[in-house]
């Protein structure tokens, strides 16, 4: 008995699993966790450290954070909506606080445009700047970008010996 109550157990929670894990369903889940992880990054850096950059050539801290947003409300707006992106230059936040809403309005607004994506659309192609690429690489790289700057500004913390939070995966 206890064998055929494991086997319908596992046979359950695999088909659940795999409904959950469609290529945006896995995606939107990890979009969570990493926008849980840079907004720690974001807390953990003081404020007085938001203007410090490690070497003439690289952005500040915060410049960081905000091309970060800007990367992901043009990637989104531009390939999973009608609407379309307008680049408007604006002013960075003035604040540590005014940053952290920034990000999380970014990665909202990124989630929320994914979440209304069709799913049998992800296949498509669009025409990017480096060539023709499916939508699925346009989501793969809204999280590289992410990850390769979010990876700089670990680099800031440890210059400015703030502990790293710890990461936030899966």
């Amino acid at each position: 008995m206890k064998q055929l109550l494991f086997v319908l157990l596992i046979s359950i929670s695999g088909h659940m699993v795999a409904q959950q894990k469609t290529v945006k369903g896995a995606w939107l889940e990890k979009w969570e966790n990493s926008k849980d992880y840079l907004i720690a990054i974001a807390e953990a850096m003081p404020q007085e450290n938001y203007d410090y950059r490690p070497t003439d050539r690289q952005m500040t801290f915060k410049e960081q954070l905000i091309h970060i947003t800007g990367n992901m409300d043009w990637l989104s707006n531009s390939y999973f909506t009608e609407t379309g992106f307008e680049r408007i230059k604006s002013e960075l936040p003035k604040t540590k606080a005014e940053t952290i809403i920034v990000i999380n309005k970014a990665f909202n607004n990124a989630k929320l445009i994914i979440e209304n994506t069709p799913d049998n659309t992800l296949t498509e192609t669009v025409n990017f700047f480096s060539g023709p690429k499916s939508k699925i690489q346009i989501l793969n790289l809204l999280q590289d970008h992410v990850t390769h700057h979010r990876g700089q500004l670990l680099v800031y913390l440890n210059l400015k010996n703030v502990e790293p939070p710890a990461f936030v995966g899966w």
